[in-house]
């Protein structure tokens, strides 16, 4: 990912995507104006299909349906189906990019943040919230539940709802980024819930344990929890079930931050 400054001229959004698209040499790059900042997105390699495959075995074997994978073949595919979920997106009423030109090869986008600077993530933002304290992290936290609840209003769901993939803008409203696959278009959407469930709770339990904030956030999540619908709370129960082994990893560093990720976002999910 790289940036580079344009001069102060209206654009014609459908010629610079044309000009930019096949020869700039990182996939994503920002280009910056006094205006406006802008992200052109270039089609990457498409990718193989045997990974699925893989994860699916994985999936039925741990009988575990919300970890079914979602397909992303990459390519022209997956620049087609960021362009068409940013435009539900946004016509849902969802604080995504606005989508100014898009061709096969890439398209382009408009930056959620003031122009020239960078819009942080969530998870970063909660990072930072730490020094002030559990509350100010418990209130980042708690408004990513709220912008989740808001996606599945509308009908439909995140790609990866991680911590990562929220942007706080400007006025203090969360956007989402990072639609390269579309998981309604291969799960019921209930189990698409369920899993822009887990993956918020896999972003952010253990900085929510690293700012002594697990134990209170765990009743709000319990409630929250009981915000989804019937089939997305009893797949999301489901699943919290079957994660009952995450209980006896060592709570230590002896297994690596993953291990400890996943025994963070148990101690948020357990009953």
């Amino acid at each position: 990912m790289s940036s580079t400054a344009l001069p102060s001229t209206a654009l014609d959004y459908d010629a610079f995507l044309q000009s930019h698209v096949r020869s700039q040499p990182h996939a994503v790059m920002r280009y910056v104006q006094p205006t406006e900042t802008l992200w052109l997105k270039r089609a990457g390699s498409s990718h193989g299909a045997w990974r699925y495959r893989l994860l699916g075995a994985v999936a039925r074997g741990l009988r575990m349906p919300v970890l079914a994978p979602v397909p992303n073949p990459g390519g022209h595919a997956a620049i087609a189906t960021e362009v068409s979920r940013l435009r539900d997106l946004a016509a849902r009423g969802l604080r995504v990019p606005e989508v100014l030109a898009a061709c096969d090869d890439g398209f382009l986008m408009r930056h959620l943040g003031a122009p020239g600077e960078d819009t942080p993530s969530l998870g970063n933002e909660m990072e930072q919230a730490a020094t002030r304290g559990s509350a100010a992290v418990l209130a980042l936290w708690k408004q990513g539940l709220q912008s989740i609840t808001k996606v599945h209003k509308a009908g439909t769901c995140l790609s990866q709802a991680f911590a990562r993939n929220l942007v706080r803008c400007p006025d203090g409203v969360i956007g989402y980024i990072d639609f390269e696959d579309d998981p309604a278009a291969a799960l019921p959407l209930p189990l698409c819930h369920a899993r822009d469930a887990l993956c918020f709770a896999h972003s952010t339990a253990w900085i929510l344990q690293a700012a002594a904030a697990l134990p209170t956030a765990r009743a709000q999540w319990q409630a929250w929890a009981q915000t989804l619908s019937p089939d997305a709370q009893q797949t999301l129960s489901d699943s919290v079930a079957r994660m009952a082994w995450a209980a006896r990893l060592p709570d230590n560093q002896k297994l690596g931050r993953d291990a400890q990720r996943i025994r963070m976002a148990w101690e948020l999910l357990r009953p």
